[in-house]
Order: C-alpha cells, then structure tokens, then sequence
C-alpha cells in the first residue's frame, strides 16, 4: 500500500507506522543520493516555511535551512527572545497568524505541548525541532546511519544508551525503537530512571513489533550492543546540576573500556552533538577548573573508528528534508 504523509504533522515517531517510518528512511536515502550526485532539487518549490526557535541550535538550524533552500523553498527564522510568541502573544494567537502566512512550522523549544498546540492552531504541518520531551528528527538520521554503517535490518540491531535515560533523546530513542522492532537498553543510574508511563507506551507499542526495550543499572546490558549512544549530561538550563551529574553519571560514561564489554569489535558509536569528548570547551574547561569532569564520552572513543558521528550529523541534513518533502513537497 502506497504511503502519504502529504499535511501531516511530525511531533514524535510514536504518531506513526513501522511503514511509515521506512518510508521517510528510503526518501532520506533517495535524496541524500540525489545530492551526492549532483541533482538540484525543486520538490519544496514555492514553499514558505517557519524556524521558531525558542532554543539555539547548530544541527537543526543548518539542516531545515539548508535542506529547504535545496529544494527551493523559503525560510523565516525567529530565534529566542526576537518575537512575541508566548510573551505578549499566546501560542494560540500566534499560531493563528502563522497559519495566514506560511505552509509548514520548525518549532524547536521546550514543553510537547507547545509543538501540539502549533499544530492544532495553526492549521499547517508541525515539525518538532527538539521538545524536552523528544526529538524525532535526530532518531531518523540516527537510523539512517545505522543502516549505513551496521549489516544488520534495523530489527535485529541493539542499540544502548548510556546515561540519563529520562533526557528526551533517551526517551525519543525509546519510541523509535519501539515503532521499529528493534532492542534497546537504558543504560544509566537508577536516581535518573525513565519515567514509568514513557516505559508503559513504549512497552504497549513492543507487543505488536516485536520490540525489546529495558532499563538497566548494570552493565551486562551491554553484552551484544551493536550501537553505544549518549548525550551530554546537563542539558541548557542545567548547569547548576553538574556537580550531582558528574557523580551519578561517571560511571556511565563511554570509554574503550566501556566498549570492549559490548564484545562486539565492529561496535559503533553514535551522538546527537555537541559533545563534550576534551577540555577545549569554554564550559567543560570551566568545570574541570571546578574539579569537574563533564565528558560523557573520552576522546578516545569520540575520535576512533567506532565513530560515526559526523556522518550522524550529516543525516540531519537528508533526514530533514525528508520530512519537509513528504510532509509539503510537491510529489
């Protein structure tokens, strides 16, 4: 059966199929190979689309700007503090007037809530930049490079997370999992546990694809992971919790240690960037100055050959415009 996501929104991988999400996995494919090859792209022509940023960003930013001028569409971007979206204007005013003028919203901020409010108001196709809740467009590129570096179907590929598992890319890794039949451990202390109601969607979902999705405190999880992941350990807005991080999550931490316990040689390693791997960072320089060691993953590990994060960080780009060409394209 033919697929259409044309108007649909794209808050979070659990609105969708297994079906669905390979479909957006093969366009990705299809227009990254497009791009390598030379092809200039009018699939966004005549499109006018919204970045509204309540959060800075490198990645996200850089992928729907460059990924929308590509295919001809474009771009209003609204950063933090520029607007008057939630301050003296409600997300419902707001995201009325957005709907008079644009065919499709990048929001990137906080609370899932305000994304699902863009879209109920608005009228438009929503596309969730990164919630604190989760981030959906990272776990597409995310996939797609795994099927580019692991020879294995994405069904029997393990990934592990290491850290705070209740973070929101630990909670979109659990739903992507899950909507795709795959294995998936947290891997983290059990003060900074998933949530059990995150646990009991994911798990509900795993009845029917056949998915394995635990949260563990010990590192026999690690035995057989084709994939090691992690995040930073204090998001934006976090910084006065470093001390507390740096304890509870040092043991966590992604060493060559840590991989050598997977027994897996071929074992790759992915993160969503930025990472902090050394010292030549104003803030991870600060906190060591503080007697703090804030890096999730040694630089060993960030800059071997299990390392595939810069070709991660690509895959936001073909990822992206995936779904602004599937969801608005003129297909």
């Amino acid at each position: 059966m033919a697929v259409s996501l044309k108007g649909r929104s794209f808050l979070t991988l659990m609105d969708f199929t297994p079906q669905e999400i390979r479909y957006l996995l093969d366009l990705a494919a299809d227009l990254k190979a497009r791009r390598r090859a030379g092809q200039k792209g009018n699939l966004l022509k005549g499109k006018n689309i919204l970045l509204l940023f309540e959060k800075t960003s490198t990645r996200t930013r850089c992928s729907f700007e460059v990924g929308a001028a590509e295919e001809g569409a474009h771009v209003t971007y609204i950063g933090p503090g520029v607007s008057q979206f939630a301050k003296k204007e409600s997300i419902e005013d707001s995201a009325r007037v957005f709907g008079r003028f644009y065919d499709a919203i990048e929001y990137r901020g906080y609370g899932q809530s305000v994304v699902e409010d863009l879209a109920r108001f608005s009228g438009l196709p929503v596309w969730n930049g990164l919630t604190d809740e989760d981030h959906p467009t990272q776990i597409l590129a995310d996939l797609l490079t795994i099927e580019e570096h692991v020879a294995k179907p994405l069904r029997e590929v393990k990934v592990v997370y290491c850290g705070d598992t209740r973070n929101n890319m630990a909670y979109a890794w659990m739903f992507g999992c899950a909507k795709m039949g795959m294995r998936f451990a947290a891997y983290g202390p059990k003060e900074l546990a998933p949530d059990e109601t995150v646990l009991a969607r994911v798990a509900a979902v795993s009845k029917d694809t056949g998915a394995a999705i635990e949260f563990r405190s010990d590192d026999a999880c690690l035995a057989g992971a084709d994939v090691l992941y992690t995040d930073v350990w204090a998001s934006m807005g976090e910084e006065d919790q470093i001390p507390e991080r740096v304890r509870l999550l040092t043991p966590y931490k992604i060493t060559m240690q840590l991989l050598e316990k997977t027994g897996n040689k071929d074992v790759l390693f992915l993160h969503c960037l930025p990472a902090f791997h050394d010292f030549e960072t104003a803030l991870a320089a600060s906190q060591k100055a503080l007697g703090f060691d804030i890096r999730e993953v040694e630089d060993e590990v960030f800059r071997s050959s299990h390392s595939a994060v810069f070709d991660e960080a690509e895959n936001r780009l073909h990822a992206i415009k995936a779904v602004m060409v599937a969801t608005i394209g003129n297909m």
